[in-house]
């Protein structure tokens, strides 16, 4: 399994400095751009098969950006190749409220740095992260072969957590060495899961002669963290447009261009959402 862990685009809470876990804070319009340059990024380069998100509507979109540019680019390819277009069926982003961020509760819509004494407990974030692993990476690992490629959008605090949980169960380093990352706003960890066999014994497996099972164990490799090469060349449109909520009817800089090459640049926003 291919694993990219990907935060939401730029919302207007992240401007204006708010905390904003359980809050649904709309993208920006620079965050709208930045979800459609991740999403055309993937999709150059990987046939994504499952796509997971938080529920909120930052992450949402960013999904929904990831999963439209999967279905453009398979018909651009049989387009250009000049094959017949195949029915292809679109990817459907899976919302799940574990994915959600932390919950600041009396924090929550506050400036960055307010007391949250009350909010969501490490240990309940990680209790969610650990489900979703659970419930939907363990079977498509169970089910599915080296082609599986699974993209999940969410939030910089849940997405830490959830990493951590990964790394307890999949890493190859003592227990308890688990590290965090850092992820600015569509910035990715990119990883690699494969099984390997490993021999298991039971308790009197050597007394009573039985053979010993092959029972599929699994590591983890991460390729890349908070990566960001999407958002190269893309500058932030000035005047407070750029930071102003997204309007469908807005005509951002990259209807009028297409994606600058020569000066290099990415936003490295907090990691909190």
């Amino acid at each position: 399994m291919r694993l990219f862990l990907v935060r939401h685009g730029e919302t207007v809470d992240n401007v204006a400095g708010l905390y904003a876990g359980v809050r649904d804070s709309p993208l920006t319009a620079h965050g709208v751009l930045q979800a459609r340059r991740l999403g055309e990024h993937i999709a150059k380069h990987h046939r994504v098969t499952h796509v997971f998100s938080s529920d909120l509507q930052r992450a949402v979109f960013t999904a929904v950006k990831v999963a439209d540019a999967q279905l453009s680019q398979r018909q651009r390819c049989d387009t250009d190749n000049g094959d017949v277009p195949e029915t292809i069926e679109k990817l459907e982003p899976v919302p799940l409220v574990d994915l959600r961020e932390r919950d600041f509760r009396s924090a929550e819509g506050k400036k960055f740095g307010t007391a949250h004494d009350d909010a969501e407990t490490h240990e309940e974030m990680r209790l969610r992260a650990a489900r979703f692993v659970q419930g939907h990476l363990v079977p498509l690992l169970a089910s599915r072969g080296s082609e599986t490629v699974v993209v999940v959008v969410a939030h910089g605090l849940i997405l830490n957590s959830l990493f951590r949980v990964l790394q307890a169960r999949f890493g190859t380093g003592p227990r308890g060495s688990e590290t965090s990352a850092a992820w600015s706003n569509t910035g990715y960890l990119e990883a690699v899961v494969k099984a390997v066999a490993a021999d298991t014994e039971g308790s009197n497996a050597e007394d009573s002669g039985e053979r010993k099972t092959k029972q599929p164990q699994f590591t983890m490799t991460v390729v890349g963290v908070n990566v960001l090469r999407h958002l190269e060349g893309l500058k932030k449109t000035k005047g407070g447009i750029g930071s102003a909520q997204f309007d469908k009817r807005q005509r951002t800089m990259d209807s009028f261009f297409g994606p600058a090459s020569k000066k290099q640049r990415v936003d490295r926003a907090s990691g909190i959402s």
